[in-house]
């Protein structure tokens, strides 16, 4: 793959999903990702609780994933990227 883009939305079928949203507004909106995979925990930024961080990958969808990164339940970061 090559390196990724990041971005704030992604279009999901008619549906919109945005950095902030929950896993479960997610998956209901886009449906069962193609991959999940627990990339390890992280500490929250305003308080001091170790939360999961996860990566959803989503296609390819005309040659381009999507990757997104849960912490703790909440989508922090929306990447695309072009499989090779």
């Amino acid at each position: 793959m090559s390196s990724g883009v990041g971005a704030d939305t992604l279009r999901c079928g008619s549906s919109l999903i945005n950095t902030g949203d929950r896993t479960f507004e997610v998956e209901r909106k886009c449906g069962e990702p193609a991959q999940r995979d627990l990339v390890g925990y992280t500490l929250g930024a305003h308080q001091r609780r170790e939360m999961m961080r996860e990566e959803w990958v989503y296609g390819p969808d005309n040659g381009v994933f999507s990757i997104l990164t849960f912490e703790g339940n909440r989508l922090v970061r929306i990447e695309t990227s072009r499989a090779n």
